[in-house]
């Protein structure tokens, strides 16, 4: 009865796997290269991520269907920040469009707990958006120096006992 809640809800799984695979590549990355501000963004969205998976999951169950856990796309190699940026609102956009057409899915198919599911996930998907979007702002706006300052920040840190190395 609700087959087509069960595949939405699992490229819901597989698109948000991708985009915790390709949020932790980039927080590595991102750490690595001093930018821990941005770093500490890109680990909190993946983590996020990681309960809209959850989410997802346990309506599958509830509605009796498998979760398949694959991811729908290979994590993008990156180390540019504003690249990074770009794929990462893009991925942000490309959900919030989709989980509003799945919503009126489910909707359409009297599932409405499906579609409260999917709402959720528009919700948090669109902070993830503008957050992404007011980071390459700053980028815009400032430039390199933007990029800078989260270094001299990690320097600072460190150099005061409260970073990690």
């Amino acid at each position: 009865m609700h087959e087509k809640s069960i595949e939405l809800l699992n490229k819901a799984v597989a698109d948000e796997l991708s985009a915790v695979h390709q949020y932790m590549y980039f927080h590595f990355h991102c750490e690595d290269q001093g930018y821990d501000l941005l770093a500490g963004l890109f680990i909190r969205t993946a983590i996020e991520e990681m309960d809209h998976i959850e989410r997802c999951a346990e309506r599958i169950l509830f509605l009796g269907g498998e979760v398949e856990m694959v991811a729908s796309m290979e994590v993008q190699k990156i180390h540019d920040i504003v690249e990074m940026l770009k794929l990462a609102r893009k991925m942000e956009e490309d959900s919030t469009k989709d989980y509003n057409i799945w919503a009126n899915e489910s909707s359409a198919n009297a599932d409405a707990a499906s579609r409260k599911v999917f709402e959720g996930l528009v919700d948090d998907e669109e902070r993830h958006f503008d957050q992404y979007d007011t980071e390459m702002e700053s980028i815009n706006k400032f430039g390199e120096r933007y990029l800078a300052l989260q270094s001299m920040e990690r320097s600072r840190n460190m150099a005061a006992g409260t970073g990690e190395e």
